[in-house]
């Protein structure tokens, strides 16, 4: 007994047409015919009643049938579950992440990942919230970490959040304090502080300038259009302030003074996105467990 004789057999008692099943299964119907009839000679019985043109189960068939979807079934599970422990081996993870969570929050997660599953390829695309979004709906990877609220909500995408991060202002020590006294930093402070900006696209430029609007000024930049890493450089070259997660704040390390925000101050939600309508491959879904359960 074969599993492409129980194939057929199934596919014919589903069909109750043997040219039907063949045209299902793209074989020969010629081809079809002869793999049951070599299923009835092992099995010493007829599955079928092939009276008048008309297909019928026979009781030998009716018997067969629970059994050999049962089979088939069971077939399918080992193969799925053998090829998820293979991407585990030898898989990738396409992820995407904002640039400050690249910066700040992937390094350690991913290490971890790294050394749990040598094998496994990790491909990771920096970009804005609403570039992942787009990337993510079109197929190009598998997760992604976003910021919320996303600029342009889709409903085939699941979204699970993961931590909400104050955001504190840097700046060079050999600068004057922001702030009042070192201590704290007002929205309000920073109408005189010239700030060194994201470019456009950047959710923590949008965040900024919404605040610093919100607290009625336009704010100054005195210089824009960096990514993490250079904005940093430049708030410790003296050239301005700037508005980052505490998180980023904390891994730049030596060269920059870290002060709060007054309160209320400025956060931001952190979250993991994947599409709606397709799971994510095993390795993927191995490093959404890492990444909740870090976060959780």
């Amino acid at each position: 007994m074969q599993f492409q004789q129980l194939q057929y057999f199934v596919s014919v008692a589903e069909t109750r047409h043997f040219t039907r099943a063949a045209e299902a299964l793209h074989v020969a119907q010629p081809s079809l015919s002869q793999q049951i009839k070599a299923l009835e000679r092992e099995l010493g019985a007829e599955l079928f009643s092939r009276a008048r043109g008309n297909i019928a189960l026979t009781d030998a068939g009716e018997a067969l049938l629970p059994l050999a979807r049962r089979i088939l079934a069971d077939a399918d599970t080992a193969r799925l579950e053998v090829q998820e422990l293979a991407q585990l081996r030898r898989g990738r993870v396409r992820l995407g992440a904002t640039p400050s969570l690249c910066t700040g929050l992937l390094p350690d997660i991913l290490r971890t990942f790294r050394d749990a599953y040598p094998g496994v390829r990790l491909m990771v695309e920096e970009g804005g919230s609403h570039d992942l979004v787009r990337h993510l709906a079109r197929g190009a990877l598998d997760l992604a970490l976003v910021v919320l609220p996303l600029p342009s909500p889709s409903p085939a995408l699941t979204t699970v959040e993961l931590l909400r991060e104050d955001l504190v202002v840097v700046s060079s020590p050999a600068a004057p304090a922001p702030g009042r006294a070192g201590r704290s930093v007002r929205i309000a402070d920073l109408q005189d502080e010239p700030l060194v900006m994201f470019r456009h696209g950047y959710d923590l430029r949008e965040l900024t300038v919404a605040a610093c609007r919100a607290a009625g000024f336009e704010p100054e930049f005195a210089v824009e259009g960096g990514e993490m890493d250079a904005v940093l450089g430049f708030v410790r070259a003296g050239l301005g302030v700037a508005v980052v997660p505490r998180m980023v704040a904390t891994r730049a390390g030596l060269g920059l003074r870290v002060t709060p925000l007054t309160r209320p101050g400025l956060h931001r939600t952190v979250a993991l996105a994947h599409r709606s309508d397709v799971a994510p491959p095993r390795a993927a879904r191995e490093l959404q467990r890492m990444l909740t359960g870090h976060l959780s």
